[in-house]
């Protein structure tokens, strides 16, 4: 996916630049990039980080990143940030996007004699994109629009201008954008848990469609936010750190509570609730507060070196990152009738091979418990894996074994009232070969997020979304 960061400060921007950027890097492993503007001259460095971290990559330039305004990225696809230069003046722009029809919006830039210069592995970048479909606007405003109303996807950016930071959210807020606010200073993120230890407080949320203007004389909006939001839910499942807020509602009280609601509803017996780290361990306290048993560590992740499986290109090397980084606990392991807790299943490789070797470690049974609902549906609006196609999902290849059709009836499948629903869980267990399975309930997941769900994207478990 990727995620970004800006600063406009009262002294030299910087260090809160640097340490924001690489606050992010949980979401992307490929490339970084930053960009400050010091009277009127931009200093921008790009970065592989495939195999480095952020801050080793950008460390020795610090000094050259002069003023008091900056923008940078962690980005999961092309080289950012883009600088520019056109009738509306000078800009340097990053971006979180998914574009969907990139190919016939590059014909629609080349028909107007604009030209791409950026190639992103012999593609056109996407950011590029976005800034020449934004100078075709009257301002910087019109712009904005002229990518809202064409996009098919999801684009949210931070544009660094030589007055200021132009934030302009995804039209229905897919992604988040939070400003905050530290004296005279100001900071843009994707994700406000990099705020805590720059001394940030949220000041407010972008809203979806929205678009702001951050300078040293505060917070100007320059369009109003869109009535309509689709933030994506998996935000809470999985994407957001622990500590990080999206609309007000913290991602470790949320997963949190997709634990104790199944917990207190679960007729099993068991003597342990463990996680598949990171991100299954908020819905595994929560768990063991509702069953009431114990929590314990049974699986360990090594996270000195070891990147989010999800990120590697190829299937066998997602495989290996995802075998190497988790340490199983032999000693707690051996004997028990143990509850694991994972975000969600994707492919389903990763969990099968884990449930073999938790027996093989000694576990008399094990318990698979999901935080979300079923994936059915492949994500159209963010990069959330590196998936090709619904194929790649394990529950369309159920569907298939059962329907000999992956698409034929999906509403059943999706809702868990019917024998269609079991069927599919009963065969994924199957194939996982563990003593039972459980998925979240799609009306928990709005519960525990709070917000009325026609305001949360929940396209990958039922198809609902609207706005491709």
């Amino acid at each position: 996916m990727g995620g970004f960061f800006g600063v406009v400060s009262d002294g030299p921007c910087n260090p809160d630049l640097f340490y924001g950027i690489d606050y992010h890097s949980h979401l992307g492993t490929k490339r970084g990039g930053m960009v400050t503007i010091d009277h009127n001259l931009f200093h921008r460095s790009i970065h592989n980080i495939e195999n480095s971290y952020f801050r080793t990559k950008f460390e020795e330039d610090l000094a050259k990143f002069t003023g008091n305004m900056g923008i940078g990225v962690i980005s999961d696809t092309d080289a950012q940030p883009i600088v520019v230069n056109s009738h509306l003046g000078r800009f340097a722009i990053v971006t979180v996007a998914k574009i969907n029809n990139i190919s016939e919006l590059e014909q629609d830039c080349l028909a107007k004699n604009q030209q791409f210069t950026e190639l992103s592995s012999g593609s056109t970048n996407p950011t590029e994109l976005i800034a020449l479909m934004i100078t075709q606007g009257r301002d910087f405003v019109d712009g904005i629009q002229n990518v809202y109303h064409k996009v098919k996807g999801s684009c949210s950016m931070l544009i660094l201008t030589d007055d200021g930071i132009i934030a302009a959210r995804d039209y229905y807020g897919r992604t988040p954008i939070v400003i905050g606010k530290k004296g005279g200073s100001y900071a843009l993120s994707f994700d406000c848990h990099s705020f805590a230890n720059l001394d940030y407080s949220i000041e407010q949320f972008v809203g979806p469609g929205e678009v702001t203007k951050v300078t040293l004389n505060g917070v100007q909006q320059l369009l109003a936010p869109n009535p309509k939001m689709q933030i994506c839910s998996f935000l809470w499942i999985y994407y957001g750190y622990p500590t990080s807020e999206y609309e007000g509602v913290n991602v470790e009280n949320t997963r949190y509570m997709y634990g104790y609601e199944m917990g207190r509803n679960d007729d099993i017996e068991a003597d342990m609730v463990s996680a598949i780290p990171d991100s299954g361990i908020g819905m595994a306290l929560g768990y063991a507060m509702g069953k009431q048993i114990p929590y314990r560590r049974g699986i360990v992740k090594y996270t000195p070196t070891w990147s989010r499986s999800f990120m590697p290109v190829t299937q066998e090397s997602r495989e290996h990152v995802a075998r190497m980084k988790l340490l199983p606990n032999t000693t707690v392991l051996k004997g028990q009738r143990i509850v694991f807790c994972d975000d969600s299943i994707v492919r389903g490789t990763q969990l099968r091979d884990n449930v073999k070797k938790l027996y093989g470690y000694g576990a008399k049974e094990v318990h698979i418990r999901i935080s979300c609902p079923p994936l059915t549906y492949g994500c159209p609006f963010l990069n959330f894996s590196a998936s090709k196609t619904e194929m790649e999902l394990i529950t369309r290849r159920v569907i298939e074994e059962l329907e000999g059709d992956s698409t034929k009836n999906l509403h059943l499948y999706c809702d868990d009232s019917t024998k269609e629903y079991a069927n599919m869980v009963e065969l994924i267990r199957k194939h996982l070969g563990v003593d039972t399975l459980k998925f979240n309930r799609l009306e928990t997941i709005a519960k525990a997020i709070g917000l009325p769900k026609e305001r949360v994207c929940t396209h990958c478990f039922d198809g609902s979304s609207y706005g491709e």
